[in-house]
């Protein structure tokens, strides 16, 4: 009887781990590149919502900007989500990325922050402006800046003009390109600084609050600034990543965007 007991133990613990094993087996693992840890917080739901269906979506974060395209496109990681489509295009022209945007995710701002002025009508001769040093970002914070009203770029270059498309100059304003990550940390330094919306959140700044002019979809011509997800262009049709996307496309991950970001960060799905 003890050996027959033994034995039904043994069976049953093997069995369970058995299940327990297929079951693992079964889950899949799905890694999204992104820049900052606001992605954290946006993702959460989605997280959450793709666990109870046997997807772990893990978030491998990037340091800038430069890193998140090389590793999808070398397959260290399955898809990103830090880039709009301008950005992306770029990549995958100079770069020759096989890369895919695969959704449309949000419009995150890009505003301008200063440490030293109130108002951009404060602005004087000669003062410096810091800007992303990457072609699109720079030809976005100069739509920006051209949105105020303190200078005129080249039409003909659409949403990425560089400083010398630059037509018309009204107070001589001095830009000065870094890197976008660096540029909160040089408010001290300048009179004004044109900030990505992630960073400006990860730097402790409120879009909502503390910047001096606002971002606005009137800036741009075309959904170029829109926030995507992106995937190898072999994978850009895995049902996988479609479940990914629709989990991320809800209502909860529009209250978190509306609620912890002010609507800084504006969703652009149905």
């Amino acid at each position: 009887m003890k050996r027959i007991l033994t034995a039904f133990l043994v069976l049953t613990m093997v069995a369970g781990f058995s299940a327990d094993a297929a079951s693992a087996a079964e889950r899949t693992k799905v890694k999204v590149g992104v820049t900052g840890e606001i992605y954290q917080d946006i993702w959460g739901p989605a997280i959450k919502e793709l666990a109870a269906e046997g997807i772990d979506l893990e978030l491998v974060s990037f340091s800038d900007y430069t890193l998140p395209n090389a590793a999808l496109d070398a397959g260290e990681i399955d898809l990103n989500t830090f880039q709009h489509y301008n950005y992306l295009n770029n990549e995958v022209k100079t770069k020759g990325y096989k890369i895919t945007a695969i959704a449309d995710n949000f419009l995150s701002s890009m505003s301008v922050y200063s440490k030293k002025i109130k108002n951009l009508k404060e602005l004087k001769k000669g003062d410096k402006i810091a800007i992303p040093n990457d072609v699109i970002n720079t030809g976005r914070a100069l739509l920006v800046i051209q949105g105020a009203g303190l200078i005129k770029v080249d039409p003909a270059k659409g949403n990425t003009p560089e400083t010398t498309d630059i037509v018309e100059n009204l107070i001589g304003i001095e830009f000065v390109p870094v890197d976008a990550a660096q540029v909160p940390s040089l408010l001290p330094d300048v009179a004004a600084g044109v900030i990505n919306g992630g960073y400006a959140i990860d730097f402790g700044l409120s879009p909502a609050k503390d910047a001096i002019f606002y971002d606005d979809l009137s800036f741009y011509k075309d959904k170029g600034y829109v926030n995507i997800v992106a995937a190898r262009t072999a994978d850009k049709d895995s049902e996988v990543y479609k479940r990914v996307v629709k989990a991320f496309h809800s209502d909860e991950v529009k209250q978190v965007l509306a609620g912890k970001f002010q609507g800084s960060l504006l969703p652009v799905w149905d």
